[in-house]
């Protein structure tokens, strides 16, 4: 057997002296590195590196973007680290057109204020003003418009408000392409059928229905529309059961209605 060979302790002291000045390099760079890391917090919060830039706001269509900011405290200029992003959220919240809001930091100095507002399913008339009515029935009375736009029906003559009620949450689960094709509304309640609504729509056509179960009636529309003869134009009836009546057939149906009435006299 080979003889081992004994290192002596003065030949392993330059080993150990390298491998603790190793160590202590190391330690040395980890605590500068958290040193310094912690002196560019500071000068950063310190710093207008740290003062809100820009604002930026999401997902409205009914309110402008100005005066969702408004509702906060949220300014350019501001530290960043002082925007309470769950005070923002609730005073955006409190305005009657939104649902929810979410505001977030977007670091280094960029605030992100993401907006969900209630369905906007149609317009009222007021004197000459125009308002938004929501899907929960709600119509803001600080939102009054000059004109209305085609994203939604006119609704008139929606003196009860029950009615209207109703009418929003039936509109609120229409689909937005058929929502679109709606021009007007009108309530037009008679003895035998208090919820007879009356549809005046884009593509020239009139809709004869009521409010019960009007979205899902109304799903039929566009099944309808696509058999008919461009030219030809009439009601659309919606119901129990769904049929077309031309605009000549109607008058000539008015028509003999009126002559039996003359003759029984």
């Amino acid at each position: 057997m080979g003889k081992k060979r004994v290192v002596s302790i003065e030949d392993r002291i330059p080993t150990l002296k390298q491998e603790r000045k190793k160590k202590a390099n190391r330690r040395l760079i980890f605590y500068l590195s958290i040193f310094f890391f912690l002196i560019s917090i500071i000068v950063y919060l310190q710093s207008p590196l740290s003062h809100v830039r820009t604002i930026d706001v999401h997902g409205n269509s009914l309110i402008p973007d100005e005066k969702i900011v408004g509702q906060t405290s949220i300014a350019k200029g501001k530290n960043i680290w002082s925007v309470s992003e769950s005070d923002a959220s609730q005073a955006i919240s409190d305005h009657p057109v939104i649902q929810r809001a979410e505001v977030d930091r977007k670091l280094p100095w960029a605030i992100e204020i993401t907006i969900t507002e209630f369905a906007h399913v149609g317009y009222t008339q007021k004197n000459e003003n125009y308002y938004p009515i929501l899907g929960n029935g709600k119509v803001p009375e600080n939102m009054k418009q000059q004109t209305v736009s085609g994203d939604a029906p006119l609704l008139i003559g929606f003196s009860d408000e029950a009615y209207l009620k109703e009418m929003t949450e039936e509109l609120k689960n229409l689909p937005e392409s058929i929502l679109e094709l709606i021009s007007e509304i009108h309530w037009q309640p008679s003895d035998e059928n208090k919820r007879k609504i009356v549809l005046y729509m884009n593509d020239g056509y009139i809709v004869d229905g009521t409010i019960r179960n009007f979205a899902a009636n109304m799903s039929v529309y566009p099944s309808i529309v696509s058999q008919l003869d461009p030219e030809s134009k009439g009601i659309i009836h919606i119901g129990a059961g769904a049929y077309f009546e031309e605009f000549n057939t109607a008058e000539e149906n008015s028509d003999t209605q009126e002559s039996d009435d003359e003759n029984e006299q």
